[in-house]
């Protein structure tokens, strides 16, 4: 097939070399512009641009793919699919309507759940067990469109939002060649999907979900920290200082004190009471340090069954 791929972040660029590595011709590559990042303000180049200069293929970068000098450009190169992978932008009918095949979008739910921006890391925060990968050929709707093929991935009970992504990249990259060649030789019917999503919109993550409520339960906590592992990370205040906290565990027991409140603190071991159950703080880092295991941070900033987080 001649493709065109869209995408932009990490997570499209391991779709971007699947298809390289394969028998397929990606005629160009299609991204986001590039965007100052950092303290500095760094122009950075997106992850699928790098890949796609390396590989020789053109790159487009529209501010808007709406443009009507950018949808010439889409016509002329006469794509038998288009393939979307986290590309951040809203598709127009004209470009999914102008290859043979569609658009093929590859989504990191099984749909119809966590429709949106970040499925892998709500499903971490919401216990899922499984959570997994689906192909589908685009619709004008936001991640309605009909279901091509799935694929389940379980999670573990260490899951974090990192991990889950790794995991769900790699099958994402090897189902979106199975449902190219399924569609090639006709060997897939797209499958409607109902109306309404049983779970909520899987909303962009941002800096301030991270900010920990320590009323809730000891094990919605736990999910959050692992969750928002690595970005945008979870956290509280010690002493008038952010403590980040990047692993935990969650205990059923409960003490007299109120949340947020020191219950244990011994040389190894550092709790805190939640809303419900104790929440054990394994992998800490205090505002302007390193991260660390709990036993050498106590080394180094001492802690009391006094102490109280916001």
């Amino acid at each position: 097939m001649r493709i065109v791929f869209m995408g932009t972040p990490d997570f499209a660029e391991g779709s971007l070399k699947a298809l390289l590595a394969s028998g397929h011709e990606v005629a160009a590559a299609v991204t986001q512009p590039d965007r100052p990042k950092g303290r500095g303000n760094v122009m950075q180049f997106p992850p699928v641009k790098e890949l796609a200069q390396k590989a020789g293929i053109p790159v487009y970068q529209p501010e808007k793919v709406r443009e009507p000098g950018f949808l010439q450009e889409m016509q002329n190169l006469q794509p038998d699919v288009i393939v979307v992978v986290a590309f951040g932008q809203i598709i127009p009918r004209e470009i999914l309507e102008l290859p043979k095949y569609g658009c093929v979008n590859v989504h990191a739910s099984l749909l119809p759940k966590y429709r949106g921006a970040a499925p892998i890391q709500w499903a971490v925060i919401n216990g899922e067990k499984t959570s997994g990968v689906t192909t589908m050929k685009m619709d004008a709707g936001l991640d309605t469109g009909d279901i091509l093929l799935q694929r389940e991935v379980p999670l573990a009970p260490d899951e974090t939002g990192g991990s889950l992504f790794d995991k769900l990249r790699d099958t994402g990259a090897q189902l979106l060649l199975e449902t190219l060649d399924a569609l090639e030789n006709g060997a897939v019917t797209p499958r409607p999907q109902p109306k309404d999503s049983p779970t909520a919109y899987a909303s962009m993550l941002t800096k301030q979900m991270g900010h920990i409520d320590w009323t809730k339960s000891a094990e919605e906590i736990e999910r959050l920290v692992r969750g928002l592992s690595p970005w945008p990370g979870t956290y509280t205040r010690l002493r008038g200082k952010t403590l980040k906290i990047w692993r935990a565990r969650a205990a059923a027991e409960n003490s007299a004190a109120q949340p947020a409140q020191v219950v244990l603190c011994t040389k190894r071991e550092l709790a805190v009471q939640t809303g419900s159950g104790l929440l054990f703080l394994e992998e800490l880092q205090l505002e302007g340090k390193k991260r660390m295991e709990t036993e050498l941070f106590l080394r180094g900033f001492p802690v009391s069954e006094e102490d109280q987080l916001e």
